[in-house]
């Protein structure tokens, strides 16, 4: 599953077109006084106007190339603080996705991840730059039933479970490509932040492994095709 165009909430787009732009040096695609749309290599990154009383908090993750954790930390820490566990760790190994990652905020104070996935073929040899960032990857989608949504979703989509990730307050459905990660709500993110999943809207525009389009908005979740 790709995940091709991402779709937030923010009190604070001047804000945010300062932290995406100048700080991650991502390529702004449009820019208005109610959205802006943000490239991400083969993914959009759109944030609309919020209402004034709206709050809520996101948490998605970017690819990185498998072989370059180590140069993204270190491009990343000369640009924002990584997020620590209480033990004082800012990196992080998934024995069983077989991958590395870290974690910071944006201004807004959403949760976002670079994670290299090492069984993927994207290695690359180019030094890091805002051009690794190589698609957005996932997604977090809160709800009160983590079971329900799950079933909602996969008798519309042909998503399997991540890698035995099923529980009753998490569950990762689609492929490395691209996850839904569906979290309950109350459900402290990782790693370990203290902030709890609230229930925010978002739109995904993606694509399953068969080629066919789809876009997921909520909450609650509808699911719809997408025409070519």
């Amino acid at each position: 599953m790709e995940i091709t165009h991402l779709t937030l909430l923010a009190q604070d787009l001047s804000a945010q077109h300062q932290f995406y732009t100048q700080v991650l040096g991502l390529p702004m695609l449009e820019g208005g006084e109610e959205v802006i749309t943000f490239g991400v290599g083969r993914s959009k990154l759109t944030f609309l106007q919020a209402d004034e009383d709206w709050s809520g908090t996101y948490h998605f993750a970017f690819n990185i190339p498998e072989n370059q954790f180590a140069q993204a930390k270190a491009w990343l820490t000369e640009r924002v603080s990584l997020i620590h566990n209480p033990a004082g760790e800012d990196e992080f190994r998934f024995e069983s996705w077989n991958a590395h990652a870290i974690y910071f905020y944006d201004l807004a104070g959403n949760i976002l991840e670079f994670i290299a996935r090492h069984d993927l073929r994207n290695a690359s040899d180019a030094p890091f730059s805002h051009e690794s960032l190589l698609a957005i990857s996932e997604i977090g989608l809160t709800t009160p039933d983590v079971a329900a949504t799950m079933r909602q979703l996969q008798s519309y989509l042909p998503l399997k479970v991540y890698r035995n990730s099923e529980s009753e307050d998490f569950t990762a459905l689609g492929d490395a490509n691209g996850l839904l990660i569906i979290v309950k709500k109350g459900r402290i993110w990782w790693p370990e932040t203290g902030v709890p999943a609230s229930l925010a809207a978002v739109s995904i525009l993606s694509m399953d492994s068969n080629g066919q389009g789809f876009q997921i908005s909520g909450p609650p979740y509808d699911i719809s095709p997408m025409l070519a």
